[in-house]
């Protein structure tokens, strides 16, 4: 029987259920200290002293500054900006400026209370707009991290001619991750052995070429070993090597293992956020509803460094013109500095954003054109063959029209439509709350942008046991998500072998091969299918030496494992990425084949909005999505309800309180997400289309459920009201403002 497309448990739930599994805080080492960061309490300016104050033991303390730093403070990543500690200029509030370890974690906050940093104040942008403006130059030349331009045919052309015209604006806020487990790393350093660090991660090869900088040491004195992780929705992609970091810096000075935990307060205040945006459209339509032309002006906070802001543009970038077809395309886009602590990764990555903006102005162009939202997405729906807004020919099949018709179908939108428009009018005020409908119809590319993944050329090994028990080795991580019951399954079809006889290693840079970060809805995709080619690899070895014949079962693998390993010494065998045939990118006009595969998704949304409280509710939600072939129901549809509700949080609830660049209410208690009474009943549904390139026929999932809610629930607000919102988090305040 296939594993493929079957409900298998989650390969690591024993351990999480009965407390064996091991998250970092969970571990200790002996003669351990445990170590705080010291932050900036302004939000731009220079240091001018710093001082240790208090009935504090100073003596018995590590203390770790910018000076102490053995190699090169910065975190490698992608501009190479942001500094470990600030020496002399901080950009942010919260930068970390020094460093405190101790035996005694509360004494060591008492001490950290007592630390004085005197900064003289300079100037400070803290919104996307200043920085546009240029009102201070607080990065480069222009304030800006990086800049794109997608231009297909000729816009300039078309608007003299165009029957409508067609403008908006669209604005998203930041959004926390707030993932179970906050950030934590143990260290162990000096300078005969290197440096060890465990830690919750998504990326353990990220931390990995950081701490080689940092340090200045060859790649094999530095060694990274993710332990369990309870959570990351990007959160932990990039982030961890500045922890991790830090941590391995005070275990290099003081000479003991150093274990450093962030509590909520501190992770919400000073972790990166998702990029607040902002997105102008304006379209050219004919009057049947064609569209001409779009340009689009998408813009992305990247607050006060660079981090992975140009990634996360780039993919916003590529998404902002959605599953439609348009002769003349132009994207200019660009994310910008402010004097906030700096954002980074966060599921969807860009394309939440964009989409966003997307989903909201096609249904005003519709409105305008006198076409319902539907009929004018049928006539622009983007089809085998047609070209995207980066020229790329689709070659998948692709049926937006049936994901539509079924979406509608499912959700009961059109008798809904109909039954909310005459209770609504009917009310006259007997009736607090009005009920509307909507959808968005949307495409998220997996794996790497453009020449991304040829350019990480990802590993994975495989090797076997003389017992005849398969171990994948890759350095993808399980955050939550599902990647070991995943990549088992994928190897035990491979193999025709029972998924108990797979083990997935624990990542550990000094065993395992890179197979690049586990981001960008690539592990089942791009590394799932690395997995498939390795353990096909182990097989044919195994039928090559004449051990296992074409037909075998568990007991004759079993045998020629043991027979090969006792003939050679070992039985191992590893895959490289290889990108599919005719996939191609030119980085520098930005266009070709931005994803290998898509997904393509039609999500709707009922919604009921109380006159009387301003607060709006999900009351229904139908998510339909074809994803190639599914490979485990459970895991996938897990992926999508959370995503949802991450998604209606991102909507309705989750508001980002900035202060002069603080975050303001990074507590649990006053940083509102969704409860379950908060969250509807979310109906997962699939279509399978299996993706020749992809393992048993997949795509990716991951990121996908967090692009189309915000602009369904939008989308249907504004029918039940008859009022259109085009910004989110949309509160009950803002809902307040606007009807009033």
């Amino acid at each position: 029987m296939s594993p493929i497309g079957k409900a298998f448990p989650r390969k690591e739930g024993r351990k999480k259920v009965t407390g064996k599994a091991l998250y970092v805080d969970d571990l200790s080492f002996p003669g351990m200290l445990h170590g705080v960061t010291v932050r900036s309490p302004s939000p731009r300016g220079r240091i001018t002293k710093i001082s240790f104050e208090g009935d504090i033991p100073w003596d018995e303390f590590t203390v770790v500054t910018a000076k102490d730093i053995p190699g090169a403070n910065y975190v490698a990543l992608i501009l190479n900006d942001q500094p470990y500690l600030a020496a002399d200029f901080v950009n942010h509030p919260e930068e970390p400026i020094l460093l405190l370890a101790h035996r005694d974690k509360y004494l060591l906050e008492e001490a950290r209370r007592n630390v004085r940093i005197e900064i003289e104040e300079q100037p400070a942008i803290f919104n996307l707009e200043d920085s546009l403006a240029r009102k201070e130059i607080i990065w480069g030349e222009d304030n800006v991290f990086k800049k794109y331009l997608v231009d297909k045919g000729n816009v300039d052309e078309v608007w003299a001619n165009a029957d409508f015209i067609v403008e908006g604006e669209y604005e998203t806020g930041a959004q926390e991750q707030l993932y179970i487990e906050n950030n934590g790393a143990i260290a162990i350093a000096n300078a005969d052995k290197g440096v060890t660090v465990w830690g919750s991660m998504q990326c353990p090869y990220y931390v990995h070429k950081a701490l080689v900088k940092l340090f200045d040491l060859p790649e094999e004195k530095i060694r990274i070993i993710q332990t369990e992780t309870g959570g990351g929705f990007g959160g932990k992609e990039e982030y961890p090597s500045l922890i991790a970091g830090h941590a391995a810096l005070l275990a290099w000075k003081s000479g003991k293992p150093v274990k450093m935990i962030y509590d909520r307060a501190e992770d919400m205040v000073a972790t990166t956020k998702r990029h607040p945006s902002r997105t102008r459209h304006k379209t050219a339509v004919t009057k049947d509803g064609k569209l001409l032309a779009v340009e689009i002006d998408f813009v992305i906070d990247g607050g006060a460094y660079c981090t992975l802001s140009p990634v996360v543009l780039s993919r916003g970038t590529i998404h902002s013109a959605g599953p439609y077809v348009c002769p003349n395309v132009r994207i200019h886009s660009r994310a910008v500095a402010t004097n906030v602590p700096p954002h980074g990764a966060f599921r969807g990555f860009g394309a939440p954003q964009s989409i966003f903006a997307l989903e909201r102005h096609m249904d005003k162009v519709a409105r305008t054109v006198g076409l319902t939202p539907e009929e004018f997405r049928r006539r622009n729906f983007i089809h085998e063959g047609e070209t995207t807004a980066t020229s790329q020919v689709i070659r998948e099949r692709v049926d937006m029209d049936q994901l539509l018709t079924r979406a509608l179908q499912l959700s009961n939108y059109h008798e809904k439509r109909e039954r909310f428009a005459r209770e609504n009018a009917e009310s006259n005020g007997r009736f607090r709350k009005k009920r509307g409908v909507g959808f968005a119809t949307f495409m998220h590319g997996a794996g790497f942008t453009g020449s991304g993944e040829v350019y990480l050329q990802s590993v994975v090994s495989a090797e076997a046991t003389v017992e005849g028990v398969v171990r994948i080795l890759a350095a993808s991580t399980e955050i939550g998500q599902g990647t070991n019951t995943i990549f088992s399954q994928i190897a035990s079809e491979a193999l025709g072998l029972d998924v108990d006889l797979i083990e997935i290693v624990q990542p550990d840079t000094a065993h395992v091969p890179n197979s690049g970060p586990t981001v960008a809805s690539r592990t089942s995709m791009v590394v799932g299918k690395l997995v498939e080619s390795a353990v096909t690899g182990l097989k044919q070895t195994l039928i090559g030496s004449s051990l296992l014949p074409h037909e075998y079962g568990q007991s004759e693998f079993k045998r020629a494992c043991a027979e090969y390993i006792a003939r050679f010494g070992s039985l191992k065998t590893s895959s490289t990425y290889q990108p599919p045939p005719n996939v191609h990118w030119d980085d520098e006009k930005y266009q070709g084949d931005a994803y290998g595969a898509y997904a393509w998704a039609v999500y709707v949304a009922e919604v009921s909005f109380d006159e009387l409280t301003y607060a709006a509710h999900v009351e229904d939600f139908v998510a339909l999505q074809e994803v190639g072939r599914v490979l485990n129901p459970v895991l996938a549809a897990g992926q999508i309800e959370g995503g949802v509700a991450q998604a209606i949080g991102f909507t309705l609830f989750e508001n980002v309180v900035w202060k002069d660049g603080r975050m303001a209410n990074n507590q649990m208690t006053n940083y509102i997400i969704p409860t379950p009474v908060d969250i509807p009943p979310i109906r997962v549904y699939f279509e399978e289309n299996p993706y020749a390139y992809g393992p048993g026929g997949a795509k990716g999932i991951g990121e996908l459920p967090m692009d189309g809610a915000a602009p369904a629930i939008l989308n249907a607000l504004e029918n039940a009201t008859g009022v259109s919102f085009n910004e989110i988090p949309l509160l009950p305040e803002t809902l307040m403002v606007k009807l009033l």
